[in-house]
């Protein structure tokens, strides 16, 4: 079986989960003070007892602040997941993953099987032992792709597990615990679809993590990082679009909304070094291009900052989230000022060759046009040139001091010094390069230099998970397929039934593969006399079990019986009963599902009732996605091989 990297390895992501589970069992503590203290508080009418209990409120608040400002800085220990290279980059926000409660399925597991399919509980400890080994691998899965790949295995064979023991109308009675990962709040639900949804976002925040911790000075780099933030973004926005009403805060509709469109921008700034890493960047028109590029990152980031200050989102983004979106944005308005002034200021005029295209790239330039002569005019003189670059990195300068000043803020920003060094070198640039295109007897007022109008040669894309990449079996494949035993279908018990074959055979049509169909009785004869019915599946011939079996193969155990006769054991679904039973078994046949051939959300479970959910919140798959089902194993077509036996 697959493990997890281990758990208790003193690397400094377990001791960041270590310390933020401690702060946790610190937090849940001091709120399950706080709210005896304000039940006393409203229960008791004695003034006396109302003081002491107010002091107590205002300590337990005081350190619930303490409390949630240490975990603010350890959810922003973004160093945790950067790169070791030398080069300097600028530093990405990675997402910590959701942390969960052990599971013990072996007693609620084993009993369904008793109870609902009529086997030994104790045959099968094996598999949920497997299962069970499977979760508890997942829980800390290794920062690289068999880490992904580990997430991805247990999500699928959470489909099977679903099937298999989560009835639509009943609940198994197991708690889901799951803490927030931001804040560690805990939330625990009976539903499957929040440990699916769980799952789906440690798989996003695991991509987060490959995305941060990448060398962005390489191409090879880039593009990796690149990659992870659109699967991230993807992640999100599966879980936003395929499950709804989650019981913890992370993973609502607002917030992943928000982190959707953070790992759209942190795509758009790896776009942006990359264009820096791929041109030649002493050509007019590529310097140009970067200009735009930066504008665009600086477009994002500030849709990023709006959403992080919408009122379900604000109080629960970190600040340094806030800030540092809010740093990037200011720091690419000024890089595109910068880039706009170096090429006007650093490239010379065109030659007539150059100039209908450099007319027709500058016409697009900025969001509206610069004051002063005509663009022909401006782009062959020198002096004109000079004047329009200067607006620009006087207004660079501007933005520069700005992105220093927001960062110096945030205390937990204060002390990355990466990001502190990138924001100044970038200041000092543009200061070095405005005191050099100065001239002392300029006598004109700078004037104020047109913003540059956003676009881009790489659009992010929001790649959704690929959940057919990994091929899993089912651990429970032993109980039979699942076009018959699900949890979702009901059967009488087992009936044993003793069958001598008759002159004309044993009187019964037989049709399909695992498990084989009796699709007709014949009246009179020894099968109808024997007690079976049209519609009764049969899962085993002789002791033999035959629940997987082909068709050709359960003939081939009744035509080698003796004289002594056969024993089968047949079972009959509840409500397929009757003479219409043949036609049900089709129904049934379509509905049956086999290996995970696609990458919609594996759920068909109709919402679990939300009285056995008592008054928790029922988060469930979203409805309107339940046309689409996985289809199944290919059955034989009614009547292919329909004969009498």
């Amino acid at each position: 079986s697959q493990q997890g990297c281990d758990p208790f390895a003193q690397t400094q992501r377990s001791k960041l989960q270590h310390r933020r589970a401690r702060i946790n069992q610190q937090i849940n503590k001091e709120m399950r003070m706080r709210a005896g203290a304000e039940n006393l508080f409203r229960a008791t009418s004695n003034h006396k007892v109302k003081e002491t209990v107010a002091l107590e409120l205002s300590y337990v608040n005081s350190n619930l602040q303490l409390l949630k400002e240490e975990l603010e800085e350890l959810n922003s220990s973004v160093d945790v997941y950067q790169n070791d290279s030398e080069s300097i980059s600028v530093p990405m926000i990675p997402l910590g993953l959701k942390e969960t409660k052990e599971l013990d399925l072996l007693v609620p597991l084993k009993d369904f099987i008793s109870e609902h399919y009529g086997e030994e509980g104790v045959l099968f400890e094996r598999e949920i032992q497997e299962f069970m080994e499977l979760r508890q691998a997942m829980r800390t899965p290794s920062r690289n792709e068999a880490g992904l790949e580990l997430l991805m295995e247990y999500y699928n064979q959470l489909y099977f597990l679903d099937s298999r023991f989560f009835p639509p109308t009943k609940s198994l009675g197991v708690f889901f615990h799951w803490y927030d990962s931001l804040t560690g709040v805990p939330s625990h639900q009976r539903a499957l679809a929040f440990e699916k949804g769980s799952v789906l976002f440690n798989l996003g925040a695991l991509h987060t993590q490959i995305g941060a911790r990448q060398d962005r000075a390489s191409l090879p780099g880039l593009n990796q990082a690149i990659d992870a933030f659109q699967k991230a973004a993807g992640a999100f926005n599966y879980l936003k679009e395929n499950f709804c009403n989650a019981p913890s805060l992370d993973m609502s509709a607002a917030s992943l909304h928000m982190l959707v469109q953070l790992m759209v921008a942190q795509v758009q700034e790896c776009v942006f070094e990359k264009t820096t890493l791929l041109r030649a960047q002493h050509d007019f028109l590529a310097r140009l291009q970067l200009a735009q590029e930066a504008a665009r990152v600086e477009d994002v980031y500030s849709l990023v900052h709006q959403t992080m200050n919408q009122p379900h989102v604000k109080d629960y983004v970190p600040f340094s989230w806030t800030t540092m979106v809010q740093v990037k944005s200011e720091h690419f308005r000024a890089l595109s000022h910068y880039f706009a002034a170096i090429a006007l200021c650093d490239c010379p005029p065109p030659s007539d060759a150059e100039l209908p295209e450099q007319e027709k790239a500058f016409i697009q330039f900025h969001v509206t046009m610069p004051e002063g002569p005509s663009l022909c005019v401006l782009l062959q003189d020198p002096e004109e040139r000079r004047k329009l670059g200067k607006a620009h990195l006087k207004k660079a300068i501007m933005k520069h001091e700005e992105a220093m000043r927001i960062h110096g803020l945030c205390k937990i920003l204060r002390k990355m010094d990466i990001l502190q060094e990138v924001l100044s070198f970038a200041h000092k640039r543009s200061l070095g390069k405005y005191s050099e295109i100065d001239h002392e007897e300029d006598f004109f007022e700078t004037g104020d230099a047109p913003d540059i109008h956003p676009k881009t040669q790489q659009k992010p894309e929001i790649k959704s998970p690929n959940f057919s990449q990994v091929k899993v079996t089912d651990l429970f494949h032993r109980l039979g397929p699942l076009s018959v035993f699900s949890a979702k279908n009901k059967w009488y018990p087992a009936r044993r039934v003793h069958l001598m074959r008759g002159e004309n055979g044993f009187g019964f049509t037989l049709r399909g593969d695992s498990p084989v169909l009796i699709a007709g009785v014949i009246p009179g004869g020894c099968a109808a006399e024997a007690g079976l019915k049209e519609g009764d599946y049969i899962i085993s011939v002789n002791g033999k079990d035959c629940k997987w079996s082909k068709h050709a193969e359960v003939v081939q155990l009744l035509k080698s019986t003796g004289q002594e006769g056969v024993e089968i054991r047949v079972i009959t679904l509840q409500g397929c009963e009757g003479p219409r039973a043949a036609d049900k078994k089709t129904s049934a046949m379509s509905m049956g599902s086999g290996m995970l051939k696609s990458n919609k959300e594996n759920s068909r479970k109709s919402l679990m009732n939300s009285k056995g959910a008592s008054t928790l919140l029922v988060w469930s798959k979203k409805s309107k996605r339940s046309k689409k089902s996985t289809s199944g194993i290919p059955f034989t077509a009614v009547g292919d091989n329909e004969a009498v036996y």
